[in-house]
């Protein structure tokens, strides 16, 4: 029999990820940091954490778990673009702003298009 695939669920406030089987009907239930019980949230499997002592890199990521982006596999691999600093998430940010565009939309381009004034 086969091991079940296994996905990435993080604690923000921990700075930790886990690898734990996905959800199924079965093993549905709210998942928590064995760390501080918080509950974790699901990342998906194509998730790579940063280093606990990168404050930057955290950041970044709790940003974009909070603007609804995930890192599930697409058909050709990867999760596609996801921006690493914060001067990548600012420049997203005031081109969303000035184009009207939605965050999570702009946040996952890996190319800003020149804002027309």
């Amino acid at each position: 029999m086969f091991g079940h695939a296994r996905t990435s669920y993080v604690c923000l406030p921990c700075r930790a990820s886990y690898k734990q089987e996905y959800p199924t009907r079965n093993n549905d239930h709210e998942r928590r940091c064995p760390r501080c019980a918080d509950p974790l949230i699901h990342v998906g499997s194509a998730f790579a954490p940063p280093p606990r002592r990168d404050s930057e890199g955290w950041r970044v990521l709790s940003l974009l778990l909070n603007a609804g982006i995930r890192f599930h596999k697409s058909c050709c691999g990867g999760p596609g673009y996801r921006p690493r600093t914060l001067r990548e998430v600012k420049e997203r940010l005031a081109y969303a702003e000035a184009t009207g565009e939605p965050i999570a939309k702009v946040l996952v381009r890996r190319e800003l298009l020149a804002v027309r004034r």
